[in-house]
C-alpha cells in the first residue's frame, strides 16, 4: 500500500508501520536473501556429495579424512563403513539442516558449535529449525500484515544469522573439502600480468566447484592440450575471478587468480581472455558489455543464473542430467579453443604486475605447522601476536576500490595483529604483496618474530565459506586458552562489506562473540532503535558489537584499541 513516507508529523503509514518496523522488516530480508545465496552453494555442493555417495556423479572423494572425522562429529558410526557410505550420511545430516520442516535439533549446530554458544543461542531462543524454514517464516513475518513488533522481527534476524553460517558457510565448507580435499600450503601466481598470451586463456568466475573441477582436469588432459595446440596455441591456461579460483587455486595447479568481482570488467578488458566460465553469485551482467568488445565467449553453468548474450552448458533444474558432467565439461573446454581460434587478431594487452602469494592457510595446514593450536594461543598470551583479526567481504564502490582494506591491513600488522583473509576482499592482499613471505617488514617486530623465515603476515584461508577455516582456528585457540570466544583477542573485519551475504557474515561472527568492524553502514539508518540493535545492543547477551567508522585507518586503531582492552581484561 505504500511506499509510506514516515515523518515527524506523520511517524506511521498506512498500515500503521513505523520507521523501526519498516527498517527492521528490510533488514530481515536482506538477511535472509543471504541464507538463501549461500544457502543455494551449500545444496549445489551437498546435492554433489549425494550423487557421488549415490553413484550417480562419478567424481573421487578425495576428503577422505574429512569424511570421516566430521561423521565422527555427528557420532554416525564409522567403524566397518566404506567411504561413500560415510559421504551419503553425512550428506543427508547436512541436506537435513538445509531442509527440515519438522522443529529437530540443528545437527550441525549441536556437533560442531561450543557448547556455551549453544547455552547462550538456547537461552535467546534463536536456535534455527533449518535454513529453509528460517528463510521461509523471515519472508513470511515481513509479508503483509504477520509479525508488527521490530524486536521479534530481530530474533527472527538472528537465526536466519545461525543459519546462514552452518548451513550456508559451514556445511558448504565440509561438503567442499570431503568430495575435493581441503587442499595444501601452495605458492600461486596472483595478478592481471600473470595473464598469459598464446594460450587458450579460460577463466572461471562464481562459487560452485563441481563442474570446474572437471573442466580444470579436462583441461590439463594431453588429449585437450593437442587440440589446442593443433589451433596453434602454447597450451591451455586456467585463471580465476571471485571465489571460484580461491578455491581451486590451492587444490589444483596452475588455477591463476586474478581479482574479485567487482574488477570482472578490468580483466576482460585486457582482451586476453578467450571463455569466461560464470556460475553463480557475484557474476554482474555488465561483463556482457566488455565480453562482447573483446569477443570472449561467456558460457552460464547454472539454471539459476543466465546472462543475456551468453552461451549456456548447464545442469537443469531437476538436475537429471548431472550424470553428464564430464560431458558438459568437454563441451566447455573445446567451446574455449573454438573461440581462441577465431580470436586470433583481437587486440590484447597484458599489464606488467604479477607477485606471488602464499596460499591454502586451512585449519589443517595451520594445526599442522604448529602441532596444535597451543603455540599460537601462547604468542597470544606473551604478546609476540596480540590479536588475530578476520578480514574478509566483498568490495564497495561507496568506498574507494580496495583501498579500505589495504589501510586497516596495514595498521593493524604494525600494531604485531594477524590478518587471517578470504573472499573478494584477499585480492588486494594477494595483488599487492602482503601473502607474500617478502611481506613480513610490514608486520612489527614481535609479530614477525613468530612468524619466522616461512609465514607471511596474511594468511589467505580461500574462498568465503572458508570463514569457517578461521572460525576453527579461533576456536582451537581459545579452547587451549581456556576461554569462551568472546573473551578472546579476536575481531571480525569487512571494511567494503556491500551485500546481503556480508551483513548475515558479519552477524555470523557476532553471534559467536566476535565483534566486526565495518567502513560503509549497515541498511538500517532510518531506524535508531534497530541501529542500536545492531551495533550497541547485543554486547550483553552475545558479547559482541558492531563498528562503523568510514575512515579505514581510524576503522582499525579502534581494533587494536579494542583488542588491547580484552587482552588488559584478561592480564595478558
Amino acid at each position: 500500500m505504500g511506499p509510506c513516507k514516515i515523518t515527524p508529523k506523520s511517524p506511521r503509514g498506512v498500515c500503521g508501520a513505523d520507521a523501526d518496523l519498516i527498517v527492521a522488516r528490510n533488514l530481515l530480508r536482506s538477511a535472509a536473501s543471504g541464507v538463501a545465496q549461500h544457502g543455494a552453494h551449500a545444496r549445489e555442493i551437498l546435492l554433489t556429495l549425494k550423487f557421488v555417495a549415490d553413484g550417480k556423479l562419478n567424481l573421487p572423494l578425495l576428503g577422505e579424512t574429512r569424511i570421516r572425522e566430521t561423521a565422527k562429529a555427528f557420532h554416525i558410526e564409522t567403524r566397518g563403513q566404506s567411504t561413500k557410505r560415510l559421504a551419503g550420511k553425512l550428506a543427508d545430516v547436512l541436506l537435513a539442516d538445509l531442509s527440515r520442516a519438522l522443529p529437530e535439533d540443528y545437527e550441525t549446530i549441536k556437533a560442531l558449535a561450543p557448547a556455551e554458544r549453544q547455552a547462550v543461542w538456547q537461552q535467546l531462543d534463536i536456535l534455527p529449525i533449518s535454513a529453509y524454514n528460517e528463510v521461509f517464516d523471515a519472508y513470511h513475518r515481513t509479508g503483509v500484515g504477520t509479525d508488527g513488533d521490530w524486536r521479534s522481527i530481530m530474533k527472527q534476524f538472528l537465526r536466519c544469522g545461525l543459519a546462514f553460517c552452518f548451513t550456508g558457510v559451514v556445511a558448504s565448507n565440509i561438503a567442499t573439502d570431503c568430495l575435493f580435499g581441503t587442499g595444501h600450503r601452495a605458492t600461486s601466481k596472483v595478478n592481471v600480468g600473470a595473464l598469459k598470451k598464446g594460450y587458450v586463456n579460460i577463466a572461471v568466475h562464481g562459487h560452485l566447484p563441481t563442474l570446474v573441477s572437471e573442466i580444470v582436469r579436462l583441461g590439463h588432459t594431453p588429449e585437450f592440450i593437442e587440440l589446442a595446440k593443433a589451433k596453434g596455441a602454447r597450451g591451455i591456461q586456467f585463471y580465476g575471478i571471485c571465489c571460484s579460483c580461491l578455491a581451486a587455486m590451492y587444490r589444483y595447479e596452475g588455477v591463476i587468480p586474478l581479482s574479485n568481482a567487482v574488477g570482472a570488467e578490468l580483466v576482460l578488458g585486457t582482451g586476453a581472455l578467450d571463455l569466461w566460465v560464470a556460475d553463480v553469485q557475484d557474476v554482474f551482467p555488465a561483463i556482457m558489455d566488455v565480453a562482447r568488445c573483446t569477443r570472449t565467449t561467456v558460457v552460464t553453468t547454472s539454471d539459476s543464473a543466465r546472462l543475456p548474450g551468453a552461451e549456456h552448458y548447464a545442469y537443469d533444474h531437476h538436475h537429471s542430467n548431472i550424470a553428464e558432467t564430464t560431458d558438459i565439461a568437454r563441451k566447455i573446454v573445446n567451446r574455449a579453443i573454438e573461440s581462441f581460434a577465431a580470436r586470433r587478431d583481437v587486440p590484447v594487452f597484458i599489464p606488467p604486475y604479477e607477485v606471488t602469494a602464499e596460499v591454502g592457510f586451512s585449519a589443517e595446514y595451520v594445526k599442522e605447522r604448529f602441532h596444535g593450536f597451543a603455540p599460537l594461543a601462547a604468542a597470544l598470551k606473551s604478546g609476540q601476536i596480540q590479536g588475530i583479526v578476520n578480514l574478509v567481504g566483498c568490495n564497495n564502490p561507496r568506498v574507494i576500490y580496495e583501498k579500505a582494506i589495504v589501510d586497516v591491513t596495514d595498521e593493524l600488522l604494525q600494531n604485531n595483529i594477524l590478518v587471517f583473509t578470504n573472499g573478494c576482499a584477499s585480492f588486494p592482499l594477494l595483488k599487492l604483496g602482503y601473502c607474500n613471505l617478502d611481506a613480513r617488514p610490514k608486520a612489527g617486530l614481535p609479530l614477525r618474530k613468530f612468524l619466522g623465515e616461512d609465514l607471511p603476515p596474511v594468511w589467505h584461508m580461500g574462498e568465503c565459506i572458508d570463514n569457517a577455516r578461521a572460525s576453527t582456528i579461533f576456536g582451537g585457540i581459545a579452547q587451549e586458552a581456556g576461554l569462551p570466544l568472546k573473551d578472546m583477542p579476536f575481531a571480525f573485519a569487512s571494511p567494503e562489506w556491500s551485500n546481503e551475504k556480508g551483513l548475515d557474515a558479519s552477524l555470523a561472527f557476532r553471534l559467536f562473540g566476535i565483534s566486526s568492524y565495518h567502513c560503509v553502514e549497515p541498511p538500517a539508518q532510518g531506524s535508531d532503535h534497530v541501529m542500536n540493535f545492531l551495533k550497541h545492543d547485543t554486547k550483553d547477551t552475545l558479547g559482541s558489537t558492531m563498528t562503523v567508522i568510514v575512515d579505514p585507518k581510524e576503522l582499525a586503531r579502534k581494533i587494536v584499541t579494542d583488542i588491547q582492552a580484552k587482552r588488559k581484561q584478561l592480564n595478558w
